[in-house]
């Protein structure tokens, strides 16, 4: 029955993510004028046995929902004398019938919204709730984000997690791919850290800091779990007495939900990363200028911040500093970029790849995925370009001149590779029992992989080979 019960799953899962919008039940909605009263609202939606309606108000469009009649009711005008427009929620989230129910599964994850307004062209179609999402597949239980936001201890959001790592598992298995399998596994992580802090921080300290992932969990290019990547941006002034006790918690659960400790100590448990804002600032410059070795390196993780929880706007001015500081850093922009040579392998890679019979194993990371991905951050941070993946800096770096578009595709579609190339190991280390890490065995890749996998580097060397050109690395 297990057997059976998981293979059902599966294929409840696939048809989630493989069927389009229109397949689902999208209802047909209902409209009410903006100036209409609360009360004659709520009588409309009585009448229908409905909980949520469009407000037409001129050229806007927005919702009224029966959790807005929650809030409106706390508000001094009486319900009969306050029109649906000053509490409805306009700038609605919106998809095209033809789109996947996987984009959908993901907006109402980025958004944090239970429905999406369909339309095609002018035409609305309707709503789709995500109620309704979720019941287009039968026995569907839950969605891993409505576990995270119900959440009420770390035990309850480790059963999030394991479905997260379930979904990871089907989605790849189903031929979705890596970058959505990436971007959505980013969301739902994001959304996870933010509930833990939550959970283990006090109101106060959550108002006045900025929860902050880093490395590729700011890419939203981290699918299996792997080390943890996280700081903590303080408000200038505020104190909390019980601050090491709740980094250190915060951590240890992390570690709990399947997050393992970073090797390096980028955590919060570490007072580098766990700093008022002028104390960082302080850092992010003593990383450019100062002789530490580790500083780059330091920065190159900070760059791919990315805030979870708390005042955003810390994050935000911590970047400006950066820029203020590297306004004529040319020659730090140089060992930084220096980095695509850190994990530098033999031109013997080759010959490994061609050897019918070779035990021997290979770091996509080192060899591969990290060339390009900081490759790419150096650019970026040579341009000043304020976003965080490795794609949509690709995007930009085209538009701005700065890469031959060409490169770029073949730069995107080389590290697409590896990434579904470790995850697919990954995938089996874990089943196998194993710690899943970045070596594949040569002797386990076919002869299409190991092609595949010799055009993907070959990407890379060439790849490098213009940064060297770029930043002038061999006068280094």
């Amino acid at each position: 029955m297990t057997e059976l019960r998981a293979v059902e799953t599966q294929r409840e899962m696939l048809s989630l993510l493989t069927a389009r919008v229109r397949d689902a039940h999208v209802r047909k909605a209902c409209y009410v004028d903006g100036g209409l009263d609360l009360v004659s609202v709520c009588r409309v939606l009585s009448q229908q046995g409905l909980r949520d309606a469009l407000v037409r108000d001129g050229h806007r469009l927005g919702i009224f929902t029966t959790a807005d009649l929650r809030d409106a009711l706390l508000r001094p005008e009486a319900p009969a004398e306050l029109a649906v427009r000053e509490v409805a929620r306009f700038g609605l989230v919106e998809i095209h019938p033809d789109a996947d129910l996987f984009e959908a599964l993901w907006l109402m994850a980025r958004h944090r919204v239970h429905r999406l307004l369909v339309r095609d062209g002018d035409t609305v179609l309707g709503l789709l709730d995500q109620l309704d999402l979720v019941s287009f597949v039968a026995n569907h239980s839950q969605i891993a984000a409505l576990q995270i936001d119900e959440a009420a201890n770390v035990a309850e959001l480790a059963a999030a997690a394991a479905r997260i790592d379930t979904m990871v598992s089907l989605l790849h298995e189903g031929g979705i791919k890596i970058e959505r399998i990436a971007r959505l596994v980013g969301e739902l992580n994001a959304r996870l850290f933010a509930r833990l802090w939550s959970l283990l921080a006090p109101p106060d300290l959550v108002a006045n800091s900025c929860l902050v992932v880093m490395g590729s969990e700011g890419r939203d290019e981290q699918i299996i779990k792997t080390d943890q990547d996280n700081a903590l941006l303080l408000r200038d002034g505020f104190a909390c007495p019980d601050l090491e006790a709740i980094a250190t918690q915060f951590n240890a659960a992390l570690a709990e939900l399947g997050y393992p400790p970073c090797a390096g100590q980028i955590m919060l448990t570490n007072p580098l990363w766990r700093q008022p804002l002028a104390g960082f600032k302080e850092s992010l410059r003593d990383w450019v200028y100062g002789s530490d070795p580790e500083g780059p390196m330091r920065l190159a993780i900070f760059i791919d911040s990315k805030s979870v929880a708390g005042d955003a706007g810390l994050l935000q001015e911590a970047r400006r500093h950066l820029e203020r500081v590297l306004d004529s850093a040319d020659v730090f922009l140089a060992r930084f970029a220096s980095a695509i040579d850190l994990f530098d392998h033999p031109t013997g890679w080759w010959r490994r790849l061609t050897a019918r019979h070779d035990d021997e194993t290979m770091d996509l990371k080192k060899i591969g995925i990290f060339p390009i991905v900081h490759g790419v951050r150096a650019l970026a941070l040579q341009r000043r370009l304020r976003v965080n993946g490795t794609a949509a800096r690709l995007r930009l770096l085209v538009e701005q001149q700065q890469i031959e578009s060409g490169l770029a595709r073949d730069v995107l579609d080389a590290l697409h590779y590896l990434m579904a190339l470790r995850l697919t190991h990954q995938l089996r280390q874990k089943q196998a029992g194993q710690v899943p890490g970045n070596d594949v065995r040569l002797s386990e890749l076919g002869a299409l992989e190991r092609d595949a996998l010799r055009d993907a580097l070959g990407i890379v060397r060439r790849f490098r080979g213009v940064l060297r050109q770029r930043f002038h690395l061999d006068a280094l």
